[in-house]
């Protein structure tokens, strides 16, 4: 757990820390003392952390998450919230996290591990019980971030999104951008000295609307149970374990401070596996620790100290302590505490200068803005996103830590990205931090690589696919369209022409982190950028940015070609609705999955039923329905479907936004709950679709015409098996008649000789790391089966 545990620390151990508030009131009080003072007029204003506060956001627990996300009670609630702040002259501003954040990746692959064994505990109780699982399973619902954030949106909540580092990003709003405390639920932000810090886990909207209350965390107050004074937190955040010194690192630290005659000693060593003391134990032992150094500003004496039973890679360990204290010391701004007085300190503070000024007008900004660059224009800093600040001076000075042994994970190095036009990654740039944007789409553009969440499905039933594989095709047109691969094409074509030769389209290629059936989280994969065969998609600038009726032709079209959903009778609104545009996009898509039928008829017809259904935006009636027997394949049918919500939001966002957000909502179209019981009369009792529309005639005909303009061209002959994955090209000084990889000389791999396509050009790829032998959780993978998963070195096609 490390610093991460040091939140539940001060809940349980640390109760006159922990004081009731309501906001109302605290609105209504001079707000004095550890804090900013405020005027008595002016309103309260709070920063929340969204990542600490999703489930909060979409209403609880109480709501049914797990058939797939009841997306109008989530909006009743947010209204609610939003009425609340209003009358109680409180103002929010939310910030999602939208940070690629890889110095974390070792943090998200954990939790990947653990959330995917919580999906398969959530599939089996429903296949045993039938009943929705218990709220300590909670995983939430695929989209529910987007989802939250487009919902605030409506409500003129303010909302932003993080770019590099999400927790420096949301203290440097704190502290710079005037408000008055931070609602969130993260240690890091306990031990940086936030002066009015507030729970986002026990924030709570009453009944009635009018008392919106949480927790206030007195940070005094646990200085005083650790008896520890608050400047040495920069040292005790350091020595408890974090994304930079992780607590495996430290463990032989942490048991040398337990001593042999502790009663938990001999766990130390378990069958050869390392073991780590308990949380409350180790945040004891570290205060003890801390509290009686005599000198806390010599950092080298005490990494002499801590690291003198470590047996490997000291020294990287000790540069690594130091980055750790750099980096609180920092985020605390302490004037306690300042280890350095040179370039690296002042390198880091100018990270949150950099921060302030990104931000410094988000409230004067108006979010529902046309895609236009934003005012204030960014330095050119890197030949990859030109015209783009992307990389702050302190993760250049923090180590790559993809590059230590310790970490859990194994990453590869891609090809150069392709150029993007200044004014496009401006573009992509305000947006993102506005929050009007996918952040999938910063990451693609600047870095290359995103990362997909675990998702409920049955690994133990081949029956349907996951929800990375089925919409992977999508994502492969999406990276098309930002890289401008059509126009690239055509550019090759005519040179090659003058040349008289065969042209070159060299691949382009975006890493994939993810975890799914047969796929571990622990290693990315290449997935090649595909541009359209029908047709040549106008470039990036000319989407986003072109304002005749041919660009937003253009738009639209890229968007159905996207979901392969480009029939004449999906753009006819007697047929299909423009608010039920991206789910019959989304059904259509699902439907062309090659080998097993994903979506039967019975199914697709509940789907379209559920839609038009007037209960669906009846949140209250739909609180009182009951389903009897919760479907197993039904849950991971809403799971797969919002995950095809997911990709096509990013496909609008990515095309221009040819489809106004307001008509992409999921609560528009889609409840989860609603779902299960119109599939459980579909298919368990066989009704028929006069009943699936509770009687009503002008729902059939409507189902009817939807109905036929998805299944509109679509061919259900006997499929052809699923095909691979698309792969690249073989890569650079990999012999087209076989060949080995080796690693620090060691052959760890070997390929036979496959057969290269004419005018394609090669893909260099490179091993950068290899985690060590923890893979977390005891999850225990060759090798040689995680390069061939991750470098695809067969061509499985053109």
């Amino acid at each position: 757990m490390g610093v991460q545990g040091f939140q539940e620390y001060i809940e349980k151990h640390c109760p006159t820390a922990v004081v009731p508030v309501e906001l109302q009131k605290l609105a209504r009080g001079s707000l004095v003392g550890g804090g900013r003072q405020r005027p008595p007029q002016s309103p309260l204003r709070l920063l929340v952390d969204a990542e600490n506060c999703l489930h909060r956001l979409y209403g609880g627990f109480y709501t049914d998450w797990v058939s797939g996300g009841q997306w109008n009670h989530m909006l009743g609630y947010l209204a609610a919230l939003a009425k609340a702040c209003f009358n109680g002259n409180i103002e929010l501003l939310v910030c999602f996290n939208g940070a690629m954040e890889k110095g974390r990746l070792h943090e998200w692959v954990k939790r990947q591990v653990n959330e995917r064994q919580t999906a398969q505990q959530i599939v089996s109780h429903i296949q045993n019980k039938g009943t929705p699982p218990p709220k300590v399973w909670f995983l939430p619902p695929v989209c529910m971030v987007h989802c939250i954030r487009l919902a605030l949106l409506r409500f003129h909540i303010g909302v932003v999104q993080s770019i590099e580092d999400h927790h420096l990003e949301v203290i440097s709003l704190c502290r710079e951008n005037g408000f008055h405390g931070l609602v969130a639920y993260d240690s890091d932000y306990a031990l940086c000295n936030i002066p009015y810090y507030f729970s986002a886990h026990a924030l709570k909207l009453s009944r009635n609307g009018k008392s919106l209350t949480t927790s206030q965390y007195l940070m005094h107050e646990v200085a005083k149970q650790l008896d520890l004074n608050p400047n040495r937190f920069v040292i005790f955040a350091s020595l408890l374990g974090n994304h930079i010194l992780p607590d495996e690192d430290l463990a032989a630290f942490h048991w040398s401070l337990l001593g042999p005659e502790h009663p938990l000693a001999s766990l130390k060593v378990r069958a050869h596996q390392l073991v780590l003391p308990p949380c409350d134990v180790v945040i004891k032992a570290v205060a003890d620790y801390v509290r009686n150094m005599t000198d806390f500003s010599d950092l080298e004496a005490i990494a002499n100290d801590i690291f003198r039973h470590s047996q490997s890679r000291t020294d990287d360990k000790v540069v690594r302590f130091k980055k750790a204290v750099e980096y609180y010391s920092a985020a605390s701004k302490s004037q306690h505490f300042s280890p350095y007085q040179g370039n690296r300190q002042r390198t880091v503070e100018n990270h949150f200068k950099t921060v302030k000024q990104r931000y410094l007008n988000f409230s004067s900004e108006n979010p529902d803005s046309p895609l236009l660059p934003s005012q204030a224009k960014p330095t050119v800093t890197s030949p990859v996103a030109q015209g783009l600040e992307v990389i702050s001076h302190l993760n250049a000075q923090i180590p790559s830590l993809l590059s230590m042994p310790t970490r859990n994970h194994m990453d590869i190095t891609t090809p150069p990205l392709p150029m993007v036009a200044p004014e496009v990654l401006r573009v992509a740039q305000h947006r993102h931090k506005k929050g009007l944007m996918y952040p999938y789409i910063y990451h693609i553009l600047t870095k290359g690589e995103i990362k997909l969440s675990v998702t409920i499905e049955d690994e133990a039933n081949q029956e349907l696919p996951s929800a990375v594989q089925l919409f992977r095709p999508i994502r492969q047109h999406v990276y098309g369209v930002l890289f401008s691969l059509a126009e690239a094409k055509k550019k090759a074509e005519r040179l090659a022409m003058r040349r008289n030769r065969l042209p070159e389209y060299p691949p382009v290629a975006v890493k994939e982190w993810a975890a799914y059936k047969g796929k571990s989280p622990h290693t990315p994969e290449l997935v090649e950028a595909l541009p359209f065969r029908e047709w040549t998609c106008p470039n990036l600038k000319k989407l986003w940015l072109g304002k005749a009726v041919e660009d937003k032709n253009g738009r639209m079209r890229a968007f159905l070609a996207c979901m392969r959903s480009d029939a004449p009778a999906m753009l006819n609104p007697a047929c299909v609705p423009t608010h039920l545009l991206v789910l019959c996009c989304v059904l259509r898509f699902m439907l062309q999955w090659p080998g097993v039928r994903v979506l039967r008829g019975k199914e697709l017809d509940a789907f379209l039923a559920q839609a038009l259904s007037p209960k669906l935006y009846e949140p209250e009636q739909l609180q009182e329905l009951k389903i009897d027997n919760l479907d197993p394949r039904g849950v991971q049918l809403a799971a797969l479907f919002m995950s095809g919500v997911d990709m096509a939001l990013l496909a609008n966002d990515v095309c221009g936004q040819p489809i106004p957000w307001e008509h992409c909502c999921p609560w528009m179209y889609f409840d989860g709950k609603l779902l299960q019981s119109k599939l459980i009369r579909a298919i368990r009792d066989k009704a028929p679709l006069i009943d699936l529309c509770d009687g009503q005639v002008d729902q059939v005909n409507k189902v009817k015409k939807m109905r036929q303009s998805i299944l509109e061209g679509l061919n259900f002959s006997p499929p052809p098996p699923p095909t691979p994955t698309p792969c690249l090209s073989t890569p650079r000084g990999m012999s087209t008649q076989g060949g080995k990889l080796e690693i620090a000389g060691t052959v760890v791999g070997q390929w036979a000789g496959i057969r290269r396509g004419r005018g394609r050009g090669g893909f260099p790829i490179q091993v950068v790391s290899v985690g060590g032998p923890n893979r977390g959780n005891g999850e225990k993978v060759c090798l040689h089966n995680r390069l061939a998963n991750v470098l695809q070195v067969e061509k499985s096609c053109d």
